[in-house]
């Protein structure tokens, strides 16, 4: 079972970003927006699960308006898939956005049925709780339609 413990100072955070988006190709493999994540990690409320020592995966929320924060960015390395440390992260951050004072989450991924690797994405986000609101067919292009979940708090 992996621990989780929330990251504070922000080069950890750039640092443990860095590392598990670049071990996951299938779904961070564009340099600029992996850059952009990593650099957006400071400041987040910043969550990493470990195995031992080790990072195993990672999530930061950011707010998009007094009631709704959004799991902008989550990774678990491959080799501990379904192990339970993305629920383990997810529940730690639900957990803080709540206390917070949070009343929603959301989050973005590409609509289910366009690449096998994003329907295991969307599969976990819907066992953990979230609901479907909407597609953007063009948020970030015709290729990678945005589907956009949220759930209450």
């Amino acid at each position: 079972m992996a621990t989780v413990k929330q990251i504070t100072d922000d080069l950890e955070k750039a640092k443990i970003t860095r590392y598990v988006l670049e071990a996951l190709p299938e779904w961070f493999e564009v340099e600029e927006s992996r850059e952009s994540y990593i650099k957006d990690s400071k400041g987040r409320s910043f969550f990493a699960a470990f195995s031992g020592d080790d990072v195993i995966g990672f999530l930061y929320l950011k707010p998009t308006s007094p009631h709704t924060v959004e799991l902008a960015v989550m990774g678990v390395l491959k080799t501990s898939h379904h192990q339970g440390a993305g629920r383990a992260l997810f529940e730690a951050a639900a957990e803080s956005a709540r206390k917070d004072g949070y009343s929603f989450m959301q989050v973005k991924t590409v609509e289910e049925g366009v690449y096998e690797d994003y329907d295991i994405t969307n599969a976990f986000y819907k066992a953990v709780g979230f609901k479907e609101l909407e597609v953007f067919p063009e948020h970030w292009d015709e290729a990678n339609p945005c589907q956009v979940y949220i759930m209450s708090l």
